[in-house]
C-alpha cells in the first residue's frame, strides 16, 4: 500500500509543472523509496517492446532526481527510450534574469540521455506559464518589445540545443479552453496568454516561422489538452485545435507535428472511433501526431481494491493507445513514469479529493511495473 503525501500546495499556488512542486514531491516520496524487485521488471523494457513493434516510448524526466536518486535513474534507464525534461527547458528555468541563461538543468538531462543512446525532446519554447517576471513585464510593454523577447530566446535555445535536441514543442497550450460542456463560444478560441495580448492571434505563426528560420529541419510541434474524451467540452476543443492547425497550414506556416497531452480523466467516456477520426483529420493535414504527456486521472470513486483500480486505468489506457496506433500515431510519451512523482499527486487541483492517491503512471510507489506497464506493452505489441 503506498505511503501518504504531506498536504498538497494550496490551489492557488499550483501550477502543473513548477519546479517547487516537482521538487516537494521528489524530497516527500523519497524517503520512503524502496528497492525496485528485479523479478517484477524484468527485461525488456517498454522502450524496447515499442521499438520492436516500430513505436517509440519515453517520458518526462527531473533532472536533479536523476543525479540524486539511483532508483529514479535506474527505472527511466530500463523503461524510456526518450527524455522530456518535466520543467528544465521552460522559460522560467532557461532564463531567468533577461539575457542571463542557464542550460544546466537541461544539460544534465541530455547527458545523461547521450550516455545511453536517449534522446532529448524540448518542452517548451512559448507557454502562458513558467515566465520570470522580467519576461511579463517586457512582453506587457508592447507588440515590438514583446516579438524581440520572443526573437532572443528562440534564437539562443534553438542554437545552443541545435546538435543535441531535434525536436521542440514549440507553442504549448495554446488553445482556450470552452466555457462550459454545452455553451461553446463563438469566438475567443484562443487562450488569453501574454504574447496573446502583446501580439494578437498571429504570435503562433512568429513562434514557428522564427524557429523554422533558427532551424531547417528541427521537429516544430504545437502541444495541447483536453482533446482526448467523448464530452461536449472536449469536441469544443478538438474542433478548435482543428481549426487551429488547418488554417496554420493553409498559411503555409512551418509546422511538423501535433502533440496530444492526453491527461485521461476516468470520469468522462472515452470513444475509441471519435478519438481516432479527430487523429486521422490532423494527420490529413500533413502532420504527424504524438502523444506527449500521457497518464490518467482516476474517477470520483474507485475501488478499494489496488488490483481493481489498476485494472480500470490499464483498460483505458490500453483502449486510448489503440485507438491512437490504428490512426498513425507511433510515438507515446508519459508525463513521468513512477506515481510517486507524478503531478496527480502532489498538486491540489488534480490531486483525489477523497484522500487516495491517483495510480496514473506505468510504475507503482516502488517502481515496479503494474497493470498500466502490461496494458502498454500489450498495445504496442498487438497494434496494427
Amino acid at each position: 500500500m503506498s505511503p501518504a503525501l504531506p498536504p498538497s500546495l494550496p490551489a492557488g499556488e499550483a501550477t502543473r509543472r513548477t519546479a517547487l512542486s516537482m521538487a516537494l514531491a521528489g524530497m516527500a516520496a523519497t524517503a520512503h523509496a524502496q528497492q525496485a524487485s528485479p523479478e517484477l521488471n524484468p527485461p525488456p523494457g517498454l522502450w524496447q517492446v515499442a521499438r520492436g513493434r516500430g513505436f517509440t516510448f519515453g517520458a518526462a524526466v527531473q533532472a536533479n532526481m536523476l543525479a540524486t536518486d539511483p532508483l529514479y535513474a535506474a527505472a527511466y534507464e530500463r523503461e524510456a527510450g526518450v527524455l522530456v525534461p518535466e520543467f528544465e527547458a521552460k522559460w522560467s528555468s532557461l532564463q531567468p534574469k533577461e539575457g542571463e541563461f542557464d542550460f544546466s538543468g537541461l544539460d544534465a538531462i541530455v547527458n545523461w540521455g547521450q550516455a545511453r543512446g536517449r534522446p532529448v525532446r524540448g518542452h517548451a519554447l512559448v507557454w502562458h506559464e513558467a515566465f520570470p517576471d522580467w519576461a511579463l513585464a517586457a512582453i506587457a510593454e508592447g507588440p515590438q518589445r514583446a516579438r524581440g523577447v520572443m526573437a532572443a530566446h528562440i534564437s539562443r535555445v534553438l542554437n545552443t540545443t541545435r546538435a543535441r535536441i531535434r525536436d521542440w514543442d514549440v507553442v504549448n497550450e495554446i488553445v482556450a479552453d470552452p466555457p462550459g460542456s454545452d455553451t461553446p463560444q463563438a469566438d475567443g478560441e484562443l487562450r488569453n496568454s501574454p504574447f496573446f495580448r502583446a501580439l494578437g492571434p498571429g504570435y503562433i505563426e512568429t513562434a514557428l516561422r522564427m524557429s523554422r528560420e533558427q532551424d531547417p529541419t528541427l521537429r516544430l510541434v504545437l502541444n495541447d489538452y483536453g482533446v482526448e474524451e467523448d464530452t461536449p467540452w472536449a469536441e469544443e476543443k478538438r474542433r478548435r485545435l482543428l481549426n487551429l492547425v488547418r488554417d496554420l497550414v493553409r498559411k503555409r506556416v512551418p509546422l511538423d507535428a501535433v502533440g496530444i497531452q492526453a491527461h485521461l480523466q476516468m470520469r468522462n467516456p472515452f470513444s475509441p472511433a471519435i478519438f481516432g477520426s479527430f487523429l486521422r483529420a490532423l494527420r490529413a493535414e500533413g502532420v504527424s501526431v504524438l502523444i506527449t504527456e500521457l497518464d490518467v486521472r482516476e474517477g470520483d470513486s474507485v475501488p478499494e481494491d489496488y488490483v481493481a483500480r489498476d485494472r480500470l486505468v490499464a483498460d483505458r489506457v490500453a483502449a486510448f493507445i489503440s485507438a491512437s496506433a490504428e490512426a498513425g500515431v507511433r510515438t507515446f510519451l508519459t508525463w513521468g513514469l513512477v506515481d510517486r512523482f507524478s503531478w496527480t499527486v502532489i498538486q491540489a487541483d488534480v490531486a483525489r479529493r477523497d484522500g487516495k492517491l491517483h495510480r496514473a503512471l506505468p510504475l507503482d510507489w516502488e517502481y515496479n511495473r503494474k497493470e498500466m506497464w502490461r496494458a502498454m506493452a500489450r498495445s504496442f505489441n498487438t497494434a496494427a
